[in-house]
């Protein structure tokens, strides 16, 4: 991507924080685009942006409904939702119709550059597939199905490594407690399946349980793995 000046699509419409979006990007090096509805936000699709920040509260095209065609127009471009705090179910919902992230209203400008440059890392990863993944001391290799922290082996069941190559396979997304059941089970909708699993995982590779670096739990919605260094 060196060289390469990557476009921001920022869909939302209130002015200031399209400016702030507007000017906090591109102090980064990041072309912006923005929309301050989903009419124009369309039409913008055709500059084929590298990332999308959708704001669910359009006053033309409700936000999941938008979400859903552009996702449908492009399979791969990175979509990061901003939302408000309390809006747990409309996150959930945007996870499911294909958001990679989410960002609460008000954030930081750090957090979400941050979001922004794990969803790039996670379409180049998924565009050529590494064979060996790595974030800070956890390795997974996907061709031998060993998995490591540091130098030590570390033993899993089938289930176990199932639940933690699909976590590599979207590491840095959101991954939505129903989306996870589906891809493990697939006739299952009992969360408590998934949480066993989890913590059974977290007890093999994390050093505190209670404060955990690789799997991130996002409240009520579903859980994170790391992004790759």
């Amino acid at each position: 991507m060196s060289g390469v000046t990557l476009k921001v699509l920022v869909i939302d419409d209130e002015p200031p924080i399209r400016k702030l979006l507007r000017m906090g990007l591109a102090t980064q090096g990041y072309d912006i685009l923005d929309a301050p509805n989903g009419k124009t936000a369309l039409q913008l699709l055709g500059e084929k942006p590298d990332l999308v920040i959708l704001d669910l509260g359009l006053p033309d095209i409700q936000g999941h409904d938008l979400l859903q065609t552009i996702r449908a127009r492009d399979s791969h471009v990175p979509i990061i939702v901003l939302s408000s705090r309390d809006d747990e179910l409309g996150k959930v919902r945007a996870l499911d119709l294909g958001a990679d992230d989410y960002v609460t209203k008000p954030f930081g400008m750090d957090e979400l550059l941050a979001r922004i440059r794990a969803a790039l890392r996670h379409r180049l990863q998924v565009q050529g597939e590494r064979p060996v993944f790595r974030t800070g001391e956890l390795s997974v290799d996907l061709v031998r199905r060993l998995v490591k922290i540091g130098d030590r082996d570390i033993k899993l069941s089938p289930k176990e490594y199932d639940l933690l190559r699909v976590l590599v396979q979207h590491a840095g997304k959101v991954l939505t407690h129903k989306f996870l059941l589906h891809e493990l089970w697939d006739d299952l909708t009992d969360a408590q399946y998934l949480r066993v699993y989890v913590r059974q995982l977290r007890q093999k590779i994390e050093a505190d349980m209670e404060r955990p670096q690789y799997i991130l739990t996002e409240t009520g919605i579903g859980y994170r793995l790391r992004a790759p260094d």
